[in-house]
């Protein structure tokens, strides 16, 4: 019988790297997942998702060469995922050094690795919508021009450049998902939509507390993170590496998310909710509408849950944590005001 294939997921302790081991264990993938210290890591959401012994974790830092270069070189994955990196879209004003080194350079030193040792190893590069900040109201597809307004979507801009490069110049099998806000019960509380998530369901159960939320006008696109994993797979399935916008199609305001969440804990969001100037970002884009049709004549993949089933799926997992003890989710922010905002 024929080895099963290998697969290397960087960053696989968050919520798109368990998800994604979870698919592919169940694929028949020997998996090996890094953390910057796989010693002392929790890997509390593979854990959550009863895959943590099919998981061979490893540490390696990506900024650091030699370290992708000994991992690589050991384990000689057939596909490598790069979900690695600072992904919080405003924490990246606060630490934009360190976004863009871990985004930017991790994925420089993964293609580096990968021509050097000259592997027939496959690779994906998580990118995001971000880059694409204004689009003036029109769909985004793989053919618009990059205007990030973010730490993060620059860095994540640089690394999509990187691999198309790399793939040009070198003729690597290199890839880039560019994804749009992707959600699942194992996010946690510093995304925006998890805040205010366990806002409502703690508010709902009585606490007497009121969210504050920035711009609540801004309209993005939500999916379901355990579909968008399944878009990353089928990339590296390809005859022919491609880049792929992956996303609902369906855009919503920030404040149609907050009454959706709310409406399904009971509650109307209006006597809840506040809004402060202390919580915007000091530069951000109005509206994200996209376009996913590429992946869908491609790979044959389209997004089964957006819209108010994001919020709704959202609430009852947490629900169900409070009610039977679960512990999918990293603990709670405690200071809701304060949780910082995707």
């Amino acid at each position: 019988m024929a080895s099963p294939k290998r697969a290397l997921i960087c960053g696989v302790a968050g919520q798109d790297g368990a998800l994604l081991a979870r698919l592919l264990v169940g694929e028949g993938y020997e998996v090996f997942g890094t953390s910057r210290d796989a010693e002392t890591a929790s890997f509390r959401n593979l854990d959550a998702l009863g895959i943590r012994d099919h998981v061979r974790t490893v540490s390696m830092t990506l900024t650091d060469f030699r370290s992708v270069l000994q991992v690589i070189s050991h384990v000689r994955p057939d596909e490598v995922y790069n979900l690695a990196g600072q992904t919080s879209v405003g924490l990246s004003f606060a630490l934009p050094v360190e976004t863009l080194e871990s985004i930017s350079v991790g994925t420089l030193n993964l293609l580096e690795v990968l021509r050097f040792t000259a592997l027939p190893a496959r690779l994906y590069n998580a990118c995001s919508t971000e880059c694409f900040g204004s689009t003036g109201g029109a769909p985004a597809d793989e053919e618009t021009a990059f205007r990030p307004r973010s730490p993060y979507a620059v860095a994540k801009a640089a690394a999509f450049w990187q691999v198309a490069t790399y793939r040009e110049a070198y003729g690597l099998f290199a890839c880039s998902g560019i994804l749009s806000n992707h959600e699942s019960a194992l996010r946690p509380e510093r995304f925006v939509t998890q805040k205010i998530v366990a806002a409502a369901c703690r508010i709902a159960g009585g606490s007497p507390e009121r969210l504050l939320l920035g711009n609540v006008d801004v309209v993005r696109d939500w999916g379901w993170a355990d579909e968008y994993v399944r878009a990353m797979h089928a990339m590296l399935q390809q005859p022919a590496p491609d880049d792929f916008v992956i996303a609902t199609g369906e855009s919503r305001s920030l404040a149609a998310f907050v009454a959706d969440a709310f409406a399904c804990a009971g509650l109307d969001w209006r006597d809840h909710v506040s809004t402060s100037p202390s919580l915007l970002r000091p530069s951000d884009h109005a509206e994200s509408r996209l376009d996913a049709s590429k992946a869908a004549r491609v790979l044959g993949w389209t997004a089964t849950t957006r819209g108010a089933d994001v919020a709704r799926r959202l609430v009852e997992a947490r629900l169900g944590r409070a009610h039977d003890g679960a512990t999918a989710a990293p603990p709670a922010v405690t200071d809701v005001a304060r949780a910082p905002a995707q």
